[in-house]
């Protein structure tokens, strides 16, 4: 294990008329997977940049272990770096792609070669060692870009949307290696996506950056469950936009009293909230007030859209029997759980559509 401690502390990025960071603060724990998640533009690929050594900060501190590292240049800082593209020498095998980095080092000819074995017996893929990049897959020319990151032990990892290229399967595939990997090796690391079930699945933590700042950082169940604003409750997972009025510390939606997100600020009044599509039951009722509007078989969820009187909701339950009973035009009395919600105060977000997921922003 090399694991060191990382903090940005105060980072500021601009260019040109856009402000890229503004005055991110951040802590690695030796050993952490932190995952900085958010929509094109929000700062986080330029404060990986940054870390790395690729692109200078305006203002602020990196420091790596203890030290301040930002006068220290990109190949002197001792990171390993995965990049969305794969970026591997198509003139070189895969070993001798993994090894690339120990012969800048001047490392002896034997001691590299064993090294880079090691490093691509670790992702899976040692029996392709002969082949060049071309001669692989994408999945396993990332795995191979993984396995030389990981070859020289760096004290800190970087993965820049290492998994946006690949199809569905491999990509799910490749993100539970990566964090086996990354949890026999101990190396800190800064993962950046905009990808949300990739954020929420790999990360011990996981940051939401908007703007150049970060609206909220933590455990991903805490991220998801107790998100610290409306942005963040929106961007992570989907969320229904439903009007409702604050007080007494709960809001009222749809003639359900929901008790707010711990912390929330919210004066008393009209109010929007964000309601889990999974904190919605349906139920066909000749008397409800909803109407089916389309039902969707997803394996082990099945997605329900419902019309309201001036609302459209989006429900997910777990696919059974059940969804059989929801054609379309079915009547449904439509039921939410009290399950703490964010609200946001601005009557204006929930102008159509009422319900986005992230992944779309």
């Amino acid at each position: 294990m090399n694991s060191v401690a990382v903090r940005l502390e105060g980072l500021s990025r601009r260019f040109g008329a856009v402000q890229a960071l503004d005055g991110l603060d951040l802590d690695l724990a030796p050993g952490e997977l932190v995952a900085l998640l958010g929509p094109s533009g929000c700062g986080k690929t330029t404060a990986l940049r940054i870390l790395a050594g690729l692109e200078d900060a305006d203002s602020g501190r990196i420091m790596v272990g203890g030290k301040d590292v930002a006068n220290v240049p990109a190949n002197r800082r001792d990171m390993g770096m995965v990049f969305q593209a794969y970026s591997l020498f198509p003139h070189l095998t895969a070993l001798e792609n993994v090894e690339f980095g120990l012969r800048l080092r001047r490392q002896a000819a034997a001691a590299r070669r064993a090294r880079a074995h090691e490093m691509l017996e670790l992702v899976g893929i040692g029996a392709h060692a002969t082949r060049y990049p071309q001669q692989l897959s994408g999945g396993q020319q990332q795995r191979v870009a993984l396995a030389r990151a990981l070859a020289i032990q760096p004290q800190v990892l970087l993965l820049d949307e290492p998994l946006s290229a690949l199809d569905a399967k491999v990509r799910v595939q490749l993100r539970d290696e990566i964090r086996r990997i990354q949890l026999e090796v101990g190396t800190t690391t800064l993962f950046v996506t905009h990808d949300q079930e990739e954020a929420l699945a790999l990360a011990d933590r996981v940051g939401v950056m908007r703007a150049g700042r970060l609206e909220q950082i933590g455990p991903p169940e805490d991220v998801y469950r107790s998100p610290a604003t409306p942005f963040v409750a929106d961007f992570v997972g989907l969320s229904n936009r439903l009007p409702g009025r604050v007080g007494d510390g709960i809001v009222e939606v749809l003639g359900a009293r929901l008790p707010l997100v711990a912390g929330t600020d919210v004066p008393d009044g009209p109010a929007t909230a964000l309601v889990r599509p999974e904190s919605v039951d349906v139920t066909a009722d000749p008397d409800g007030a909803g109407r089916v509007l389309a039902a969707s078989f997803l394996g082990p969820m099945a997605r329900i859209t419902v019309a309201l009187p001036g609302d459209t909701l989006v429900v997910a339950q777990v696919a059974s029997a059940r969804l059989a009973d929801l054609p379309p035009e079915t009547a449904v009395r439509v039921d939410l759980r009290p399950v703490p919600v964010v609200v946001s105060g601005d009557r204006s977000e929930t102008a159509d559509p009422r319900t986005h997921s992230g992944a779309e922003l």
